[in-house]
């Protein structure tokens, strides 16, 4: 995935009201943006870090600018977006990064799930082997990266999450194809595993619906200001974190 034009970078003042931020450019010019990521951005909010913006011009926006990188404490970029991971990990099927999820022929966004409340982010469709159609959730991870390389999902309880995957364990347990892919926008994770510490009930979520035969697999990005790009697929330990 390639910007549409070249990002801009500031210095972050203060993330607030989960959908905004305070910047300063290298004028000492400060003015609000939006910020595309509800999470805690827990390693990613860093008052004083480097943030990079992309711009719209569309009519009627009243931040023109949106946070879409940052810098964080160890130097590697992260994507914040939450917005792009599905198109990102749409990129990543076709690149070969999902091993499993590749061989669909059409992919249709937030398609209902039948006899459930629930819209998935993919259903993967027409599969050349005649595989069953898979309902495919996208999670994002960019933050609450622990030691050696693991990241741990989700930053924050989500009780959507975890309905989420009970849809999907559902699914799957009665014959039909379902998968989870955490988008990891950033190039220092190694590996995947829940939060346990943070979220005990999605950890166990997660677990149960391995467990029922969803696919869960993660893939990892590279960010850069010029594009975020797929780079390799990464294990998930289901087993978490060992803080809870």
């Amino acid at each position: 995935m390639e910007f549409e034009a070249p990002l801009r970078e500031v210095r972050l003042l203060r993330r607030y009201r989960r959908f905004l931020a305070d910047v300063e450019d290298e004028h000492g010019r400060q003015w609000t943006v939006h910020c595309p990521n509800t999470g805690s951005m827990l390693g990613c909010a860093e008052p004083g870090s480097r943030i990079w913006l992309s711009r719209s011009d569309r009519p009627g926006r009243k931040y023109a600018d949106t946070w879409e990188l940052v810098e964080a404490a160890d130097g590697v970029l992260v994507g914040v977006h939450t917005g792009r991971a599905n198109a990102l990990v749409a990129e990543a099927i076709d690149a070969g990064c999902l091993p499993g999820l590749d061989g669909y022929r059409r992919r249709r966004r937030e398609a209902a799930v039948p006899g459930a409340p629930m819209r998935a982010d993919w259903l993967l469709e027409g599969h050349e082997r005649g595989e069953p159609p898979c309902f495919l959730e996208v999670k994002n991870v960019t933050a609450a990266v622990a030691a050696d390389g693991v990241a741990l999902f989700p930053d924050a309880v989500t009780e959507r999450g975890r309905r989420h995957l009970a849809v999907l364990a559902e699914r799957a347990a009665a014959g039909g194809r379902a998968a989870l892919v955490f988008c990891v926008q950033r190039t220092d994770v190694t590996e995947v595993r829940p939060a346990a510490s943070i979220d005990p009930r999605y950890a166990e979520a997660l677990r149960a619906a391995a467990e029922a035969g969803v696919a869960i697999r993660a893939v990892r990005l590279r960010p850069s200001p010029a594009g975020i790009f797929p780079d390799r697929p990464l294990p998930v330990r289901c087993a978490g974190d060992g803080s809870a």
